[in-house]
């Protein structure tokens, strides 16, 4: 997401707490606010599935790939392990 479009959620919001949004303000506020949370999601997943756990022993864990064993890619139904989903 570029600055300018978290410029207008933040002018928007402003607004809102001063003097209120027209209808189509607040749809284009939800609209904002929604790509806002997917790319901080996405931005946050990327990071994680970087992750790797170095364990006493010296293994290496990498994290995306036991999370993809246990739970799944998202391409398909989720795994079932020990009864859990």
């Amino acid at each position: 997401m570029d600055e300018k479009k978290i410029r207008r959620i933040n002018e928007l919001a402003h607004k809102y707490k001063t003097i209120g949004l027209t209808p189509e303000e607040t749809e284009e506020r939800d609209i904002l606010r929604k790509e806002y949370i997917k790319a901080y999601r996405d931005n946050l997943r990327a990071q994680l599935e970087t992750i790797k756990i170095v364990q006493p022993d010296g293994t290496v864990i990498d994290v995306k790939k036991r999370h993809d064993e246990k739970y799944g890619t998202g391409d398909d139904e989720p795994k079932v392990v020990d009864g859990e989903c």
